[in-house]
């Protein structure tokens, strides 16, 4: 029986793909929405506050303090938002996306377990095409090596478990990506506010007072706050989804091995195997 096992796999980038389109023009959107509101904010506190600030200088908005670093400091921390707003959208595309009755039918396993034990390879085949996701794409590789045998069989759910696996890690691993970058560019706002305000003291010869240099400090390091502030919560997310898609994969390889448990006696080169694989608690 010969099958193009990645027909299947065909049909899924197309809707995931205009997802993923829509998903990054909203962040895209959002992101440049917010730049523009605390560039707007941050011109205003600029234009009005010197004055005021001088007169009352406990009194600084969130804003004011944000975008108290120069045009540096307004660059990283627009970053900072931008990476904000995209991982926010990546927590929300993987909640939405890792949930295992989409990614794991268990009407398909039982349909296709029943086709197989009747010899209906092509209806088997024919169903998991109709129902596309990782479990139907494993399964259909592995109808396509029927005919070669079960060692055959086997290699094929497990080369294609491993790359639906990294299929799913793929969007994963940008929320890594931020929850380690945020911190560097956070620090990187830190220390070159730092060097504007040792440079203030450089250039005024020492005669800049402690409560300038102070500001100075405070404000740089509100980009270093920033950066934790995003990583801290992009790098959990991406433990708890790292641990579902483990999950999900492993769920997946069972009920594929599971799906041909019917007819695996069958096949030539498992007859010396069980009939069901042990279940992990």
């Amino acid at each position: 029986m010969t099958t193009d096992s990645n027909t299947i796999n065909e049909k899924r980038p197309k809707s995931n793909r205009a997802r993923d389109y829509m998903g990054l023009f909203h962040v895209m959107v959002m992101g440049a929405a917010l730049i523009g509101l605390s560039s707007f904010v941050s011109a205003q506190t600029t234009v009005s506050g010197e004055a005021t600030t001088a007169a009352s200088p406990g009194s600084d908005s969130i804003w004011s303090v944000i975008f108290s670093g120069g045009i540096l400091g307004i660059l990283i921390m627009s970053t900072l938002i931008a990476l904000s707003v995209l991982a926010a959208y990546l927590v929300f595309d993987q909640a939405m996306g890792l949930r295992k009755k989409d990614l794991v039918p268990n009407d398909l396993v039982e349909n296709v377990r029943t086709l197989l034990a009747q010899g209906k390879l092509k209806e088997a085949d024919q169903a998991c095409r109709e129902r596309p996701c990782p479990l139907s794409f494993v399964i259909v590789s592995g109808i396509a090596e029927v005919e070669y045998g079960w060692p055959a069989v086997e290699k094929a759910l497990e080369d294609s478990a491993a790359e639906q696996a990294a299929r799913l890690y793929r969007k994963l691993e940008y929320l890594s990506v931020i929850g380690n970058l945020a911190p560097m560019i956070g620090l990187l706002g830190t220390v070159s506010g730092m060097i504007l305000a040792f440079r203030e003291v450089a250039v005024s010869s020492g005669s800049a007072g402690a409560a300038d240099l102070a500001s100075g400090i405070y404000s740089a390091l509100v980009t270093t706050v920033a950066g934790l502030i995003i990583a801290i919560p992009a790098l959990g997310a991406f433990a708890v989804f790292r641990n579902k898609i483990d999950e999900l994969v492993s769920e997946i390889a069972y009920s594929a091995q599971h799906a041909f448990g019917a007819v695996r006696r069958r096949i030539p080169g498992a007859a010396a195997r069980p009939a069901q694989p042990p279940r992990q608690p």
